[in-house]
């Protein structure tokens, strides 16, 4: 270690007031550049916040954490909310340690935690006030049931729903409807607010249909490792050495990508590489499939990770269903948006629609792409301009357009990226699936939803046990709070070894 980094005061000392000037003339020059678009005055400390991590994150750090350990001080590993109080507050203790005559003053606590209170402020503009016993909000996705039966929801809020979503790719606006109705009922009843978060559909891909020879065309024809398939358009046809082929209604699909490229399945169930082109379709052939295969269905997802199809982010079903939203819903979620002209082309769509006296609708920014991780300052910075915004984790198609081993990398800095810009997260894809879907979970099921409580929000799919997920989930947001806070741990009383304590039937005690 160089003698910048030995644990010298003095040393340290100078470093740090070096890499606040510097990161403090880059945030200012980014601030400027963003600054004639933002309307919303509100925003510009956490877009300035924003800015100096970005330009503190582009340095390499650890040196410096690993020297200021030593003498007891903060190594700079918890700044997300607060960038330049934490570095102040460092650069005090270190200026007493040095022996300066003068100490630099300490910031306040009002400077110094304004950042998580900005961080709390905008959940709950965006998902209603934090519930007892938890600041973690957990959002129910509503399956057909909740529109046909009204105590649907009043038995889903009771379990510890806060926030409801509704899906614009399944149902009607009426069923819709009826969903919105019977929430603000459930709400209104038991003394609560339940914001309602609306999915537009965005460009999915899917199979749209599948024509196979030899098989039980009523199950689907399974594919596995090694095989050849055909995906075009509708106009598709079974030719000599292909036993099925895939019909999508992609638009001139074979011009958007290019021979080598992934194609990947169902969520990542099964993954093809593009090998050819043959009479106007694609020739795929699969890499990765489970071992008994995977059956070809109607309505499979489809994903083209290396591939940028250059497809519009808002369909004309998505135009269709902002009307309803907009008259509705609380809060927008913009599926595949990539960049900031994507978020311009929304917002011009939701102005189309005027809500009244209501609140402006919020949107929530959905990261599903390589595209939006590589733009998400400039997303956010688009949309918070203008908008009270949120961003949503969606892990199942962002893990197959990254890659499922760079996805935990991925996923931590986001929330990291977000809470400098005090923006709430909401965590999502498959939380507890098995458990909503069957009424039986895993260890690794129930280890993942504590690992979201650093997120703002907690995303639960539809299923038939979706009242004892939330139950559920909400148990072990409430215990992990007491641990956790974003990435700060929270020194609270450990009783599971205080044998002078009643236990439960395990033998670990269940006070929190």
């Amino acid at each position: 270690m160089d003698t910048m980094t030995d644990g010298d005061p003095r040393a340290l000392l100078r470093q740090l007031l070096t890499i606040r000037a510097e990161i403090s003339a880059e945030a200012t020059t980014q601030l400027e550049a963003w600054q004639p678009n933002i309307l919303r005055t509100e925003f510009l400390p956490s877009a300035l916040n924003l800015a100096h991590y970005l330009a503190l994150r582009r340095r390499d750090l650890r040196e410096v954490q690993l020297a200021l350990m030593p003498l007891g001080l903060s190594s700079l590993g918890r700044c997300e909310s607060h960038v330049l109080p934490n570095l102040d507050a460092v650069i005090a203790a270190l200026s007493r340690a040095a022996g300066e005559i003068e100490p630099r003053p300490y910031p306040t606590s009002a400077q110094f935690f304004a950042g998580q209170a900005a961080l709390g402020a905008a959940a709950e503009e965006l998902l209603g006030p934090p519930p007892g016993g938890r600041t973690v909000r957990i959002m129910a996705t509503l399956p057909a049931e909740a529109a046909a039966d009204p105590a649907y929801l009043h038995r889903l809020l009771l379990a510890g729903a806060n926030v409801v979503r509704i899906n614009c790719a399944h149902d009607d606006e009426a069923t819709w409807r009826a969903m919105v109705a019977n929430t603000r009922a459930a709400a209104k009843k038991l003394g609560r607010t339940c914001p309602v978060y609306v999915d537009i559909a965005g460009p999915k891909l899917r199979v749209d249909d599948v024509r196979a020879s030899g098989h039980h065309i009523d199950r689907g024809p399974r594919v596995r490792v090694g095989d050849r398939v055909l995906l075009g358009d509708s106009d598709v046809e079974l030719s000599k050495g292909f036993k099925i082929a895939l019909c999508s209604s992609i638009p001139q699909l074979v011009s958007r990508v290019r021979v080598g490229a992934r194609v990947s399945i169902d969520d990542g169930k099964a993954e093809a590489r593009i090998v050819d082109v043959h009479h106007g379709a694609l020739v795929i052939e699969f890499f990765q499939a489970p071992a008994k295969g995977l059956r070809m269905r109607a309505m499979r997802g489809l994903n083209f990770p290396d591939s940028e199809l250059g497809l519009p982010t808002i369909t004309d079903k998505d135009k269709n269903d902002l009307a309803f939203i907009a008259a509705e819903g609380d809060m927008v979620g913009y599926s595949f948006v990539n960049t900031p002209d994507d978020v311009a082309q929304l917002q011009a769509e939701i102005e189309r629609h005027p809500r009244a006296a209501r609140e402006p609708l919020a949107i929530v920014l959905k990261i599903e792409t390589l595209s939006a991780v590589r733009n998400l300052p400039a997303l956010i910075v688009a949309a918070a301009s203008r908008d009270p915004v949120g961003v949503m984790i969606a892990r199942g198609d962002l893990a197959v357009n990254i890659g499922y081993r760079r996805l935990a990398e991925i996923q931590e800095e986001i929330l990291w990226l977000c809470e400098s810009a005090h923006i709430p997260v909401i965590w999502a894809t498959q939380v507890l699936e098995r458990l909503v879907r069957e009424g039986q979970s895993s260890r690794g099921e129930f280890t993942d939803a504590a690992m979201a409580e650093r997120a703002e929000c907690v995303m639960l799919n539809k299923g038939p046990y979706l009242a004892e997920a939330t139950v559920a989930l909400a148990d072990v947001l409430g215990r992990m709070e007491g641990h956790q806070t974003k990435k700060t741990s929270r020194l609270r009383p450990l009783h599971a070894w205080d044998t002078s304590t009643v236990t439960s039937s395990a033998g670990l005690t269940t006070a929190r």
